[in-house]
């Protein structure tokens, strides 16, 4: 603690000796170690209260920020992180099916009477069209003949279909030779 080497004691001693007197010496040697004592005892009190107070303080603030954590709401965060002003909650919250302004455009009444039809319509619908006369089938087309002789000519009604050209076959390239027979 003070760092007192061998001579430094002996000094002590010998003015304590001369001092003191050797038959008080005893005494006040009791006497100063019991004060040396009493003032570790105190500053081990003192230094156990302020460890004490100082865990103390850290629990208190464990506990706090425990507390802030259970307390913590995310949901509000999220929100208020997200959607600041409500628009957004009011717009999720709103049904968009009810209507609660009237129509932008409402049809026009029907028309009571003959006299309220325009003159011609620009569209008819197709149910209040009258249903049409059925319509006859058309006669099956002229067959030509199984066989016509040479001297006869084809009838007017028949027609014969045009003859189409088919293309010729294409033939297969003649064999190129290879480069060993070129040589």
């Amino acid at each position: 603690m003070f760092d007192l080497g061998w001579t430094e004691i002996a000094v002590i001693v010998v003015v304590a000796v001369v001092v003191i007197g050797p038959k008080d010496l005893p005494g006040a040697v009791r006497g100063v170690a019991q004060q040396i004592a009493k003032i570790r005892r105190w500053a081990a009190e003192a230094r156990g209260t302020l460890d004490e107070v100082v865990r103390e303080a850290k629990l208190d603030e464990v506990r706090n920020q425990i507390n802030e954590i259970r307390n913590f709401d995310l949901k509000g965060e999220m929100e208020r992180a997200v959607d600041p002003t409500g628009d957004l909650k009011k717009t999720f919250e709103d049904d968009p099916l009810r209507d609660t302004a009237p129509p932008a455009w409402t049809p026009p009444p029907p028309p009571k009477t003959a006299a309220d039809l325009p003159d011609a319509p620009a569209f008819v619908p197709p149910q209040t069209l009258a249903p049409l006369p059925p319509v006859a089938p058309a006669p099956p087309p002229p067959t030509a003949p199984s066989f016509l002789p040479p001297s006869t000519s084809a009838p007017a009604a028949f027609v014969p279909p045009p003859a189409v050209e088919t293309p010729p076959p294409v033939a297969a390239p003649a064999s190129v030779p290879s480069a060993e027979t070129r040589s």
